[in-house]
């Protein structure tokens, strides 16, 4: 005997690009894109069970109405979109119980022609990514994540690795000064919404959760005089729940990026480690991974 334990189906990769104008100038324009998955929860058992088709919404459905809902409302900040979006679809479809909605918006800075920012050009500002998350549930109740990944930072000075487990099994030896990089992936989990409404209401806050806790993430990395990455991690934890009051709980995921100094006292003695380091050879696999969530003790 067998059952059908959970199911959850939906639409991936889906593509849009939205054009904002300012109404007072129309060509002072605003880009937003993203690449979108919807996934359902409900009563669909049947169609896994029993090849019944008659409660699946049509992921190309789901595609369309995320082009149309797009085009009927504000997509910025993208955790109010996520939150419209989802909510349609536990609003509009009785069997359907939760929905969960995943945003990847990519990264479009405007630039400046003659040093003068231009109303309507923008440059792809390196693979950052911003990500949000949403769960809607047929109650109303909504949980938002915000988040950013694939910000690749190094930092020349400034960061230390010493007083590790030294036993028969190291070779590592400490340092007092080293490079320090890492594709920063951070997530940061809001209060539960009460409804859509509640999203909306806050959308100033949570818009200005996602501008302090990257400027947090840098501002922490570059002045930290960082003991290990375990260590400025938690500092950046700290920094963002202390400066955004609706936020409950920080992420960070931080591969080590190493670089390791290039012996090259066999050409000529030629001084290339401890303070003469210049010359370093970038490394790929293995990497270190140094992961942690922080949440309020309350």
């Amino acid at each position: 005997m067998v059952k059908l334990s959970s199911a959850r189906y939906g639409k991936d990769n889906i593509r849009l690009l939205k054009v904002d104008r300012d109404a007072t100038n129309p060509k002072l324009q605003y880009v937003h894109e993203f690449t979108i998955r919807v996934m359902l929860e409900g009563d669909i058992a049947s169609a896994y069970t029993h090849a019944d088709n008659g409660p699946v919404v049509t992921t190309d459905s789901m595609k369309n109405t995320t082009h149309i809902l797009a085009k009927k409302n504000p997509v910025s900040p993208p955790e109010l979109f996520a939150s419209i979006l989802g909510n349609h679809f536990v609003t509009t479809y009785e069997h359907i119980h939760k929905a969960f909605v995943h945003i990847v918006q990519h990264r479009w800075t405007r630039y400046a022609v003659d040093g003068v920012p231009h109303e309507h050009s923008f440059i792809r500002d390196g693979e950052e990514v911003r990500v949000v998350d949403a769960e809607v549930d047929e109650s109303g109740e909504i949980i938002v994540s915000g988040g950013i990944a694939d910000l690749l930072v190094l930092k020349s000075t400034g960061s230390a690795f010493h007083g590790y487990v030294q036993d028969k099994y190291t070779t590592l030896p400490e340092t007092w000064d080293r490079i320090m990089s890492t594709a920063v992936d951070s997530n940061w989990k809001f209060k539960p919404f009460e409804d859509l409404e509640a999203v909306r209401s806050a959308v100033d806050s949570i818009e200005e959760a996602y501008q302090s806790a990257r400027n947090i993430t840098l501002k922490t990395f570059a002045l930290d005089d960082s003991a290990s990455v375990q260590a400025t991690l938690f500092k950046m934890c700290k920094l963002i729940l202390a400066a955004n009051s609706l936020v409950t709980e920080v992420k960070y995921a931080l591969p080590n990026k190493h670089y390791f100094e290039i012996d090259l006292s066999w050409f000529e003695g030629l001084k290339n480690t401890g303070e003469d380091a210049q010359v370093y050879a970038p490394q790929s696999n293995p990497n270190g991974l140094i992961t942690a969530t922080v949440s309020r003790d309350d």
